[in-house]
């Protein structure tokens, strides 16, 4: 019995430590075991330092490292500029766009580097390192704190910048996305930007290959507002897509060219309204 206690323990961490979270319902259902014995099993980690308590569950000490845009900037390298050749392509003349933090993003930016009369803001440095000597854009930056891991501004003041502004299109990152939970993100002050970035924009696209597809590293999560745009590369599986539009997003798959290769639309669903 012990045994079989002791493996189980050492389950809940590992699927704490992959998937980001363990609830107590869900490991439950699992192993078959009442939710009292997993309250047991949560509070015996976390005494041993493996797990810290979360309200209904509890999540690794350490999940997986956050990479840095550095890190990620050659990862899937054709995919991401794949998806970016395509969300170029959706910019119209006189447009106003808001650029999230990331290497898919930042790719975007490159391709926008030949663009003319646009107005773009970003949390993003480099973004702005892209774009910085480009006199045909309009560039604004939303300050703040930067996180050097992400490259990216956050916190009050960046915030109180995108509540006086209003965007067209929105382009954000991700470091995970799944269709019932959305986003996912290393840090929880990037999960209220996205939000805001989401609410002020007419239109939202997530850019994310396809190894983040149904991937949830991070304990952090962004829920979008619907209707929402998952563009991704085509290597992506059918069973990875499916969730995205069963669940009201619209599914864009591109090559390595940015050519449309495969389109879903939303499945009927009722939309939440735009800020």
């Amino acid at each position: 019995m012990s045994r079989n206690s002791d493996r189980r323990r050492a389950e809940i961490v590992r699927l704490a430590t992959t998937s980001g979270l363990a609830s107590v319902e869900e490991l439950s259902s699992t192993f078959a075991v009442t939710p009292s014995t997993i309250r047991r099993d949560l509070a015996r980690l976390t005494t041993q330092g493996l797990l810290t308590r979360t309200f209904g569950g509890a999540m690794a000490v350490v999940a997986h490292p956050e990479d840095s845009v550095r890190q990620r900037v050659g990862e899937a390298f054709e995919a991401k500029h794949g998806i970016a050749r395509w969300a170029a392509q959706q910019i119209g003349a006189g447009e106003s766009v808001l650029l999230d933090a990331g290497s898919t993003v930042a790719a975007l930016a490159h391709e926008l580097r030949s663009s003319t009369q646009l107005f773009i803001a970003t949390t993003s440095l480099t973004v702005l390192k892209e774009l910085g000597d480009v006199e045909s854009l309009h560039v604004e930056c939303l300050g703040g704190r930067l996180r050097h891991l992400s490259q990216g501004f956050v916190g009050p003041t960046t915030e109180a910048s995108l509540e006086r502004m209003s965007f067209d299109r929105v382009f954000l990152g991700a470091d995970g996305v799944t269709a019932d939970r959305g986003i996912c993100e290393a840090d929880l002050q990037q999960t209220r930007l996205k939000e805001l970035m989401a609410r002020n924009s007419r239109k939202t696209y997530v850019l994310a290959h396809a190894a983040k597809l149904g991937r949830g590293p991070f304990h952090a999560w962004v829920r979008l507002p619907r209707p929402w745009t998952l563009v991704t590369d085509d290597t992506a599986s059918e069973d990875a897509l499916a969730p995205f539009s069963k669940e009201g997003v619209e599914v864009v798959v591109v090559d390595v060219e940015g050519q449309v290769s495969k389109a879903k639309p939303a499945a009927d669903q009722p939309s939440a309204p735009q800020g």
